[in-house]
């Protein structure tokens, strides 16, 4: 078994030796994304598994181990974990943990460190706890972030995203049931093979990969009926995680919706783009300002490349980052960073834009940047649109199920009555289009 190493802070190290004898387990978030994602560490030798458990007791498990003002994600996240070793499934000897650290305001950068506090409370002191971050925060010999491991894990993000929008398009309409899922699954062993092979990282490859899943998603038989249409917005852990919001995207769906959940890709944009405002805001470092400014050009350069392959074959492309931004002059300043920052109330005001009026903004305990950009800005976009039909649902431990769905089905009533009344007004003016170009073709005949 592999020796337990301590930094001088007494930091349980993940050594090299652990690498090859350690599972590693990582809480789920975005379903599409992860899967992609923990195959590319699977290519780089880290044995890692995604947990997908759900139910009550994770939130409990929190709540016994961490302090309950702590923030809804943190609870469920490291719930997850210490639920998972306390299970009996792993060996805790063998088994380490793995959370991302981001290093920003938001106390998600704190979790690896509650997490640890927790494991000791729990009499798991001999976990190690790996950091996810890119900024060099916590160092571990067993776990290297190289480039070529960025660019996979990168690229995953990326496809991860076209995968989850093709399929909130096509799977509310598809005519043979399971057509879209089953189409994610054929794409996510697809591009797992194509990764690990170290292709489809360039941008020549990512075009052709891209093209060839939007087409497809394209051939796929669907039924065009009218649906509610409803965006899904909020804090990033909360509008993904099934755990954390009570498999809201199956609720919508099983409601008769069209949901629209914005990408990762966006909020990753937002993460870069804020350095470049802290610039302009603050100054600093110039070459950070223009190293950051390529960065920012290249993920450009990949939200271009999902827009076309989507226009291609005929499906709704994103919303471009520079629009989402520029909607948000004169409702909220770029200096709201924290979180999701400004993003959240732009992302609101695209789902409008685009015809999806009808939002949920999930709001986790313990966010108040959330509740500020998300809640807190919901009166300034109906002034702005007044077609904006939101509904500000909490998540946390005390919050009933029953209580979050009748609310949202509320917002659901209005949607249908909304919907129904603009399919009356266009089948009236359908009938009376109908009944001009007879009697227009009447007059033709009689003369």
């Amino acid at each position: 078994m592999a020796e337990l190493v301590y930094d001088n802070t007494g930091r349980l190290i993940f050594t090299k030796e652990m690498k090859r004898e350690y599972t590693i387990l990582f809480p789920m978030m975005a379903k599409i994304h992860f899967r992609l994602m923990k195959n590319v560490f699977t290519h780089f030798g880290y044995k890692v598994e995604l947990l997908e458990t759900e139910g009550p007791e994770i939130a409990q498990v929190g709540l016994k181990y961490v302090h309950n003002d702590t923030c809804y994600p943190a609870l469920l996240t490291i719930g997850q974990l210490i639920h998972a070793l306390q299970s009996g499934k792993y060996d805790v000897n063998k088994t380490a943990l793995m959370l991302t650290q981001t290093g920003g305001g938001c106390r998600a950068s704190n979790y690896i460190h509650l997490l640890r506090k927790a494991l000791v409370k729990a009499g798991f002191e001999n976990v190690p706890v790996v950091s996810l971050n890119m900024s060099g925060m916590e160092k571990n010999p067993g776990f290297q972030i190289t480039l070529p491991l960025i660019r996979r894990i990168a690229a995953a993000g990326l496809y991860g995203d076209l995968l989850m929008n093709l399929d909130n398009q096509v799977k509310p309409y598809e005519i043979r049931q399971g057509d879209s899922a089953r189409m994610v699954v054929k794409w996510t062993n697809n591009l797992t093979e194509i990764l690990v092979r170290g292709h489809g990282v360039n941008r020549k490859e990512m075009k052709k990969y891209l093209d060839r899943i939007a087409e497809d998603f394209s051939k796929i038989k669907v039924k065009r009926t009218p649906k509610i249409k409803v965006g899904v917005v909020g804090e990033i852990y909360v509008k993904y995680a099934s755990l954390g919001n009570n498999n809201l995207e199956q609720f919508l769906y099983d409601q008769g919706c069209e949901i629209n959940l914005p990408g990762i890709l966006g909020f990753a944009m937002f993460k870069v783009d804020n350095r470049i405002e802290d610039y302009k805001l603050y100054g600093g470092s110039r070459v950070k300002y223009i190293a950051v400014t390529k960065l920012m050009n290249y993920l450009v350069d990949l939200e271009n490349m999902v827009i076309d392959s989507q226009i291609k074959y005929g499906f709704r492309p994103i919303t471009r980052y520079a629009h989402t931004k520029e909607l948000v002059k004169g409702v909220i300043g770029y200096g709201s960073k924290m979180g999701e920052g400004w993003l959240l109330t732009g992302e609101m005001l695209e789902l409008v834009e685009c015809g999806f009026e009808n939002i949920v903004c999930t709001q986790p305990f313990g966010c108040l940047p959330n509740h500020i950009n998300g809640k807190g800005m919901i009166r300034k976009i109906k002034e702005r649109d007044s077609r904006a039909n939101i509904v500000a649902i909490d998540y946390d431990p005390g919050a009933p199920r029953v209580n979050q769905e009748n609310r949202i089905k509320l917002m659901l009533a209005v949607a249908r009555e909304q919907m129904n009344k603009e399919l009356s007004e266009q089948g009236k003016e359908d009938a009376a289009s109908a009944k001009t170009a007879k009697v227009v073709k009447v007059k033709a005949v009689k003369s």
